[in-house]
């Protein structure tokens, strides 16, 4: 059987969009989304979305298959995605329209609570991630007890001790802030913090390095994907870490190795804005 499909990126952070609507069940197996994101030997990608019919209220119900074939309850990256693609199975159009009088706006059921993403007439795609959880059970994580949060926890990784914050936005992240993120050896580190026994689930782990209180440069291991270019939810993670911590003010530019994304925490609603773009590459069948 012939299926269709669609490649966007997310600053980088890429997926391969399949139009799951007439079925709730994906169509492509854990083992085959592994093959299809192969770079080498597949289309390459850092996972596969699958776009299915709405539950709970919502307009459609978000899968996601990564690199690895694991799943993950969100991703913020590709929810962005997921909307542009939506908005061009509708005939809608996710390209800027200067003369569009209101954003397009999805209910999007995933595993981690229905987002809501918003498409601009400039193009970008604005998401209401809902209210970060910051208590260790929510996470979770070992690091303290379930009702506590952990903010600037120590933890032992490749021989040194990390302060570490966690955070989680539908999904698991450790955020830990660093003098030079660029001298980080994400390769090496990054896995030993994805499956270190302090976290149930294994985690993400973004490394931020402050440049000032609006302004913070990441890099992120993603559990299941490895390094990638973007991560949505790890940005908006890193500055929930930054306020906890006091490093970062509740609006900031976050920049990622393929560009920025603003995030705001608000403090009228306390709930995680994040706005950045996405963009179709290409289509094909596979």
């Amino acid at each position: 059987m012939a299926i269709e499909f669609t490649k966007y990126h997310g600053l980088g952070n890429d997926f391969i969009l399949v139009d799951n609507r007439s079925s709730s069940t994906p169509v492509i197996t854990p083992e085959q989304a592994i093959k299809l994101c192969d770079r080498h030997f597949g289309i390459g990608a850092d996972g596969v979305i699958f776009a299915l019919p709405g539950e709970n209220g919502s307009n459609y119900t978000m899968r996601i298959f990564n690199s690895d074939g694991s799943e993950p309850e969100m991703c913020g990256n590709g929810i962005r995605c997921l909307a542009a693609f939506l908005a061009d199975l509708e005939g809608v159009g996710a390209s800027p329209v200067p003369n569009r009088q209101s954003p397009i706006t999805y209910r999007i059921n995933t595993l981690g609570g229905v987002m809501t993403p918003q498409l601009m007439s400039n193009g970008q795609v604005k998401v209401d991630m809902g209210l970060p959880k910051l208590l260790a059970g929510e996470i979770p994580t070992t690091l303290a007890s379930s009702d506590e949060k952990v903010i600037n926890r120590p933890l032992q990784v490749a021989n040194q001790t990390w302060d570490v914050t966690c955070v989680s936005m539908g999904n698991p992240h450790c955020i830990t802030f660093v003098e030079d993120v660029a001298a980080i050896p994400l390769e090496v580190i990054g896995p030993q913090f994805e499956n270190h026994p302090v976290f149930p689930r294994r985690t993400n782990t973004e490394f931020i390095e402050v440049v000032s209180r609006d302004y913070v440069k990441m890099r992120v291991w993603e559990r299941g994907a490895g390094i990638t270019l973007a991560c949505g939810t790890g940005a908006c993670a890193s500055l929930v870490a930054g306020v906890l911590t006091g490093k970062c003010d509740r609006m900031a530019t976050v920049k990622l190795p393929g560009g920025p994304l603003h995030i705001e925490w608000s403090e009228i609603d306390q709930r995680v804005y994040m706005t950045g773009p996405a963009e179709r590459v290409f289509t094909g069948k596979i």
